[in-house]
This record gives C-alpha cells, sequence and structure tokens, in this order.
C-alpha cells in the first residue's frame, strides 16, 4: 500500500505541468487493457481523503483494479474527459464533469470497450451556491421575494440578519421564493447547499450610500427648477414617503416633459462662492469611488392599471463642472463651476444610463409590487443621443443626478401611456 501511494504522488506531483500542455495520448505510454475494472474506493487527487461525493470540476482519484480497462467514463449521465497520462491499472485521476446532469443516479459509469458497464456509487454536488440578488431588497416581513443566483438547489437554507437558517425544499437552482421572516434585520443574506454557503453582495435593506429616501431621515430630497414634492405614505410606500412619476392622466409620449416626468437634484445654493453646505453634492453623501464596482439602486413600484411604454428613463449624471445650482461662479477652492441650466441634459458630456425594463415587451409594470432596479454605474456612459459621452467620466462626475422618462434624441416605436411610476430608496452601493 505504502509503494502505490508513493506512484500515486509521483502522478500527482506532475499533474499541474501537465495540465498546462495539450490534451495529448501518449500511446507508447499507455495500453487499453482487457478485461473488467473494479473500485476500491474514491479519493481527493489532491490529499489522501477517502470521499463518496465532490463538486462539478472538481479533480478526483478512482483507485481500483485493471482501471486501463476503461474506455469511457461517466458521472450521472455526463461524460468525463480521459487522459490516458493519468491512468494507470490502480488509479484513475479525473476530473468531474462541469455540466449538470439531465439524469441523476448518483453513480460512476465505468465502461469497457465491449461496452461493459461497472457501477459505483458516487455523488456529485453543484458549485458552491451564488447569490446574484432578490426580488425586493426593501420587502417586509412576511412578504415573499426571489431570490436569484446560481446553484441554488433544494435542500438549502436561506438566513437573514438577525433570525434562524429557513428551510427551503424547492429551488430550481437559478433562483428560489421565501418570505421574510419576523425579525429579520438589515444587513446581508446567506444560502446554504450541501456544496458550502454563500453571502450576498447586497444587503437587506440597505441604508448604506442613501441619496434620496424622501423621508428626510438619510438622504436628500429634490433639488432643482422643477421641484416636486414627494408623496405620502398613502398605503403605496414601501417605507414612508417616496416620489411618483406621472399621475395616471399625464401623458408620456417620448417629448420632453418635465412637470411629470422628471426627477432632478442639483447641488450647491445661491451661494457666491458656492459652498455646497446646504446642497451637497452626492459624492458628498455617497460613495463613488471605484465607481466601476457600484451600481445605482432603488425600489420601483408600476401599477398594471398604468403601466409604463416604450419611453426610456434617462439616469443622468454630472460633475459640478457641469452644473450647479448657484449662478457661474467659482467655489470655496476658486475653481469654476457651471451655472444653474437643463443645457447638459440635450449634450452629450453628462453621463447617463438609460433604464428601460420594457424592452423586451414594449410595456412594463411590477402588477403594483416594489421590486428592486440595479443600474451599474458603467451603464452610465451615454449622451442624450445614445452616443458614448464625450466627457471623460470619474468618480467625480456623480455629483448631481438628473431621471428623466423622456426618448432623448433617440428614435423608440410610439407608444403613447399615462403611467405611474413610484421609486424609493435611491442609493449607490457596492455590487462587486
Amino acid at each position: 500500500m505504502k509503494a502505490m501511494k508513493l506512484y500515486i504522488g509521483s502522478i500527482l506531483a506532475g499533474v499541474t505541468l501537465l495540465a498546462s500542455c495539450t490534451a495529448v495520448d501518449y500511446p507508447d505510454r499507455f495500453q487499453l487493457t482487457p478485461g473488467v475494472p473494479s473500485v476500491d474506493y474514491v479519493r481527493y487527487a489532491d490529499r489522501d481523503l477517502i470521499i463518496d461525493q465532490a463538486a462539478m470540476a472538481e479533480t478526483v482519484c478512482i483507485v481500483g483494479e485493471n482501471l486501463t480497462s476503461v474506455h469511457d467514463l461517466y458521472f450521472n449521465d455526463q461524460q468525463a474527459i480521459l487522459n490516458t497520462s493519468y491512468m494507470t491499472a490502480h488509479t484513475l485521476i479525473v476530473a468531474v464533469p462541469k455540466t449538470l446532469p439531465t439524469v441523476e443516479d448518483n453513480k460512476i459509469h465505468l465502461i469497457t470497450r465491449d461496452s461493459t458497464v461497472v457501477l459505483y456509487d458516487f455523488k456529485v454536488l453543484p458549485p458552491v451556491p451564488k447569490i446574484s440578488g432578490m426580488s425586493n431588497e426593501w420587502a417586509a416581513e412576511g412578504e415573499t421575494v426571489t431570490v436569484n443566483g446560481s446553484y441554488l438547489f433544494a435542500p438549502l437554507t436561506v438566513q437573514f440578519p438577525g433570525v434562524d437558517p429557513i428551510d427551503i425544499t424547492e429551488a430550481g437552482g437559478d433562483s428560489f421564493e421565501v418570505k421574510v421572516p419576523a425579525g429579520a434585520k438589515p444587513g446581508k443574506i446567506k444560502v446554504t447547499t450541501a456544496s458550502g454557503t454563500a453571502q450576498s453582495i447586497f444587503m437587506y435593506k440597505d441604508s448604506r450610500g442613501m441619496l434620496f429616501d424622501f423621508d428626510g431621515l438619510t438622504g436628500l430630497d429634490n433639488h432643482g427648477w422643477n421641484g416636486h414634492a414627494s408623496k405620502d405614505d398613502d398605503g403605496f410606500g414601501i417605507s414612508g414617503r417616496y416620489f411618483q412619476f406621472g399621475d395616471g392622466s399625464a401623458v408620456l409620449d417620448g417629448k420632453w416633459e418635465e412637470a411629470n416626468f422628471s426627477f432632478v437634484y442639483w447641488p450647491g445654493t445661491w451661494n457666491d462662492p458656492e459652498n455646497y453646505w446646504d446642497a451637497p453634492r452626492l459624492t458628498d453623501v455617497g460613495d463613488f469611488s471605484n465607481y466601476a464596482t457600484k451600481a445605482l439602486k432603488f425600489e420601483i413600484n408600476v401599477p398594471a392599471s398604468n403601466p409604463w411604454n416604450n419611453t426610456p428613463m434617462m439616469i443622468c449624471f454630472g460633475g459640478v463642472d457641469l452644473i450647479s445650482f448657484g449662478a457661474a461662479t467659482k467655489d470655496i477652492y476658486g475653481n469654476d463651476v457651471a451655472g444653474q441650466n437643463n443645457t447638459y441634459m440635450s449634450g452629450n458630456e453628462a453621463p447617463r444610463a438609460f433604464y428601460m425594463p420594457w424592452e423586451a415587451t414594449g410595456s412594463f409594470h411590477t402588477d403594483g409590487k416594489w421590486i428592486t432596479a440595479t443600474i451599474p454605474l458603467t451603464d452610465a456612459n451615454l449622451g442624450w443621443n445614445g452616443a458614448p459621452a464625450t466627457k471623460a467620466i470619474t468618480d467625480d462626475s456623480f455629483s448631481s443626478l438628473w431621471l428623466f422618462i423622456c426618448n432623448g434624441g433617440m428614435e423608440f416605436p410610439d407608444a403613447t401611456c399615462t403611467p405611474i411610476i413610484r421609486i424609493d430608496n435611491i442609493r449607490v452601493v457596492p455590487i462587486k
């Protein structure tokens, strides 16, 4: 047995080097033998530990007899790639296939040239789960949400901060549903499967980087030429007050219409020099550093009775070199700042993203439920006409924000509508 372990070790020592080469068979070193193989046990390829299961893509070592008679090898119904450089009469080193099985029988199938099949009990685990998002990150206790990701296979548990894990018996791999438990606290959620535990990047009821919550608690409020009041919690709110585009009768047809379909925040006041104490730059409120790893998020609610059709929401940012609420002047540091104007909106300097949740069908609603929208800041790289923004984008490009539901300089199919679009909890948060 010691001699065999030393031989296995010598093979393993060369795995890393050989794996970097192309998968080439060496017929002068390997000969397919007759007879039937047998398996004594399976172990990890890199440590002396016997196992009865392994994750997809993991490399294992099958130990047995006459393994050079194996012509084909399957885990469940997925064929593994055999490299004869890693095959001896007593050992066979192989990677578990990366593809999920269609038929799962939890067996290794060792097949000889004459199609004799030898079965060995062995379970293939999916990779460690990953969490990519939750349908409503600000859901109330008792509300059913969908958690999205990959390798989310039941049975699994999901845990919200501050409460015990919840058993989930139905999960399709890329999502599952769960009711937010009573007592759940703000923070990251965890999902545990047989393969391991994943923790979300997002946070449940995330208040980090809160720019506008419309309650005056942690955020700012509308601050521009067309200041519109936020709405009272009239039974539709997700967490107090919220902002609403449209009233169910105002017509949205893609044209410039600030009265009903605009939310704007310009930093600064009428001070000369400008100081940004009373109306700070968004970069003073949220962390936009390393913006490529961040996203603008908000919750959105669109009733089925008043859907939103075919007109994009321009999510337009600007540094103080493009817009400031005060008149054109210098700030307290002597830097030139722009004056109060909206001409930057119809240009290509200010970076913006086009949020179009109706894109697949031409119409969008949430059935009156709140869901979370995520717009990576790297998507904010376009101008008024949809071409790339002409001004270089830096962390400081995000001092102001204008949400404007308007076609801009782009053409979209006509889909005149009278939408109601509610939003809340506008924040900048990490997504990587």
